[in-house]
């Protein structure tokens, strides 16, 4: 296959550049990809910046990916030409491990491999969604509903599976009391699935701002964490808390808004640890979690639940020669929700 154009940072310190990168021909049960529209991840910041380890460079980031599929392997029966489709966090996996067995490849026993910056099964290093085209095996190829537009539909491979998810797990639902903490990528479709769920929500941020938008996005009530009254009002008021944020918060006091029995999961990664006396779980049969995406099988529920429920991210379309400055703005918080990158635009 020949080389395609793409946006890869040469390095951790050094902005991201246009390049191109080889893409492997294609297997018998592979899909090549046109990538239409490529999401911007806080992740993708954090990896090429070497925040979260050292890297091979130069990486194309990108596992937000939505497109059309242009060819398929001899032995693909999942997917046609033509076909609206999405690849997200995960690539591959050894398909037959007990956890790739029950759906949730991102745990595989040898290793999921990721989208960009892993080990591919033939020893390449991947290449993520910053690209014009990709090749992905078919298992992990997910179909994006007519419902859903494919721009819209792009922050969905991660930053809905990634708050669905765990929703789902901890069976969010009519009655249930789900606060979610941040109303940022994540947290505004977490706020989106609750509601469709059929919870009572409350967004916790840190001030009012984004009230209206929390409201208008399904949002019961809203609180400021600002303010000290809230945790003094709020105690012992939750089933559930989706913590969003990739920043350091009292766990003591979050604890304490959960109702006896409650969970609070956290699905950002923050760069400091958090520290948690455990005397503020056992005094409630508390339980502190995390989450960590979902498996392919949950990824497709999560989109065909989008589609039925019309929930969609809010988005703002860069071209690809805006991103160094988009990943300042999301550094400083200055998106709704999500950026997403016209692929059309790595040639230019």
């Amino acid at each position: 296959m020949p080389s395609i154009h793409a946006y890869a940072a040469p390095s951790e310190a050094a902005p991201l550049a246009r390049t191109v990168i080889e893409r492997r021909d294609l297997g018998l049960h592979d899909v090549l990809i046109d990538i239409a529209f490529a999401g911007i991840c806080h992740s993708d910041i954090h990896t090429v910046r070497g925040d979260w380890g050292p890297q091979q460079y130069p990486l194309a980031p990108g596992h937000e990916i939505a497109g059309v599929v242009a060819a398929v392997g001899a032995e693909v029966t999942k997917h046609g030409v033509g076909d609206r489709v999405g690849v997200g966090c995960m690539v591959n996996s050894c398909g037959e491990c007990p956890s790739c067995v029950r759906g949730e490849e991102q745990f595989c026993a040898d290793g999921a491999v990721f989208t960009y910056g892993s080990t591919d099964r033939d020893g390449t290093v991947t290449q993520g969604g910053y690209s014009e085209k990709v090749v992905v095996t078919e298992s992990f190829v997910v179909r994006i509903p007519d419902a859903i537009p494919l721009d819209a539909a792009a922050p969905l491979l991660c930053a809905g599976i990634t708050t669905y998810s765990p929703l789902r797990r901890w069976k969010v639902g009519p009655g249930t009391r789900v606060a979610v903490v941040g109303l940022g990528g994540l947290g505004h479709m977490g706020v989106q699935f609750a509601h469709a769920l059929g919870a009572e929500v409350t967004v916790l941020s840190q001030t009012l701002n984004k009230k209206d938008d929390g409201l208008r996005l399904g949002a019961d009530h809203y609180r400021a964490t600002g303010d000290p009254a809230t945790f003094k009002e709020l105690r012992g008021s939750f089933d559930v808390i989706l913590n969003t944020v990739s920043a350091v918060v009292d766990l003591r006091a979050y604890l304490g808004l959960l109702d006896v029995g409650g969970a609070m999961v956290c699905v950002g990664a923050p760069g400091e640890p958090l520290s948690l006396g455990v005397m503020s779980l056992i005094g409630g049969n508390k339980t502190l979690a995390g989450s960590n995406i979902g498996g392919i099988r949950e990824t497709q529920e999560m989109l065909d639940f989008c589609a039925e429920h019309g929930i969609l991210p809010g988005i703002e379309v860069i071209p690809a020669s805006a991103i160094n400055d988009a990943y300042e703005r999301v550094l400083a918080s200055d998106v709704r929700y999500r950026f997403v990158i016209d692929a059309s635009t790595f040639a230019a």
